[in-house]
């Protein structure tokens, strides 16, 4: 061991003897359908922060608050939708700890047996000869969210005194969009959350399926819009083909000039926004467990544009990403319908990454959509336009919190994390980051095959138990560090 070890042998050997309690509290979890996207299951979203200020109340937290955050805004069938709460709980509050934010959801994706679930979704299924739990929200997020109450658990039968001062943030939206989440993180930053020192996120997944992982780094997301409009309605080709401008073939010849076959983003000017690769960064890809293999496997194809770990990674991480996804107002169906298109949109998105700036960035796309859009001297009329941003996260992955994390998975796991990032987004990572002014860290609980929006969504019983120990070590050694 390269740093001196804790004595936290009773703290892992309590979490495995409480291990059936905790598989019953995550099994209460799971039978409470709390999607947020049905807004019929709304009043079982509500159902859920009750459940949790009960376990919290049960557990000695103090200062539990249900936050109301006002009406959903639409598109709503129901105007008068309200939204989920965010439950907040503290526990502790001595001067001279560190204290720790730990943030989670409730909610959970759409799931129905019928989608071809094994079983039912809702229903925690315990299969003893694999130990693998499966059910809606095991490991996206409800097993990391119960992870956080059972490591209270086990200090409170120990009779231990958390290492930090620890308070939760549990949201009922992040499923949706986190709608109303922000402002309420802003609201708080000098009010509840006022002296945090660090912010600690359990809601993403190792890499692979046999090492463990501390995620310092997520791309962000650029969605953009190419509309293009022409005749006054949809046209037979076989009158006006050949003597009029198609808006479809506009927009193939506009399209086909933002991503070459090798992912390389044509869009002048972004590649020189790009942070420069470091020494340092370069060596944390060299160690970790991933292979050209993997990737096929979850591609289901052989279809990857590089062969090494290292390119593999990067591109999937630290460098941008562009992707063209569809085409509103084409023909679609089975069949041969000829018809010209009177208007068609476009769909692409950019993934992003330190040090693009975003407002930059949708000024070069844009100016290069009109431009390339010009060159074809088309009657035509089109419109570019950005739909949504994210913004990418980047921390320091050897500041204290993920030094902390670094022992505590070591001490579980007995083998050192690979340090990754994601080429996904949580956008949540940035609010807390710049609302608090503070580092946030990413320590997942789930295996990168968990499928946590898919059918079948599990949690390994190994991953959970353990994930509680590595959840309550790394506050341990965060605390003394």
């Amino acid at each position: 061991m390269s740093y001196t070890k804790l004595e936290l042998q009773p703290l892992f050997d309590k979490i495995d003897e409480l291990k059936p309690a905790f598989i019953e509290r995550l099994s209460k979890a799971v039978a409470i359908p709390s999607v947020s996207g049905d807004e019929s299951l709304r009043p079982k979203v509500v159902d859920m922060a009750h459940f949790l200020v009960k376990e919290l109340t049960s557990l000695g937290f103090e200062d539990i608050q249900v936050k109301e955050l006002g009406i959903q805004p639409p598109p709503v069938e129901n105007p008068k939708l309200e939204l989920p709460p965010v439950v907040l709980a503290r526990l502790g509050n001595d001067k001279s700890k560190k204290t720790v934010l730990v943030y989670g959801h409730y909610d959970v994706q759409p799931a129905l047996k019928e989608d071809g679930w094994a079983t039912d979704p809702f229903t925690l299924v315990h299969d003893s000869v694999k130990d693998i739990l499966f059910g809606r929200g095991s490991t996206d997020d409800k097993g990391p969210v119960m992870g956080w109450l059972n490591v209270v658990e086990a200090h409170n039968e120990l009779k231990w005194e958390l290492p930090v001062n620890l308070v939760c943030c549990f949201e009922g939206m992040e499923e949706s969009g986190s709608v109303g989440l922000d402002k309420l993180i802003a609201q708080e930053a000098e009010a509840y959350f006022k002296g945090v020192d660090t912010v600690c996120i359990s809601d993403n997944y190792w890499l692979g399926t046999t090492k463990p992982v501390l995620t310092y780094g997520l791309r962000g997301c650029n969605y953009y819009q190419v509309s293009i409009k022409g005749p006054g309605a949809d046209l037979h080709s076989g009158i006006f083909g050949g003597i009029i401008a198609e808006p479809m073939t506009d927009l193939i010849k506009v399209l086909s000039q933002l991503v070459d076959g090798q992912g390389r983003i044509l869009i002048p000017g972004i590649a020189e926004m790009i942070a420069p690769l470091t020494d340092k960064e370069n060596a944390l890809y060299d160690d970790i467990d991933f292979s050209v293999e993997e990737l096929n496997a979850a591609s289901g194809s052989k279809t990857s544009l590089y062969s090494e770990k290292q390119d593999i990674l990067k591109h999937r991480w630290r460098y941008p990403s562009l992707s063209v996804h569809g085409i509103e107002g084409a023909f679609s169906g089975g069949g041969a319908k000829t018809v010209i298109p009177s208007k068609v949109i476009g769909k692409f998105s950019i993934r992003t990454v330190p040090d693009i700036e975003s407002n930059k960035l949708d000024e070069l796309v844009i100016d290069f959509v009109n431009k390339k859009f010009a060159e074809l001297n088309s009657p035509n009329v089109i419109k570019a336009e950005l739909i949504h941003d994210g913004a990418y996260w980047v921390s320091n992955p050897f500041n204290d919190a993920f030094t902390a994390a670094a022992k505590a998975t070591e001490d579980v796991w007995g083998v050192k994390p690979d340090f990754t990032r994601e080429g996904g987004s949580i956008p949540i990572t940035v609010t807390f980051e710049q609302s608090l002014g503070t580092d946030v860290l990413l320590l997942p609980m789930g295996r990168g095959d968990d499928g946590a929006h898919s059918i079948n969504e599990k949690l390994d019983v190994s991953n959970y138990i353990n994930g509680c120990k590595t959840l309550g070590g790394y506050l341990h050694y965060y605390g003394r560090g």
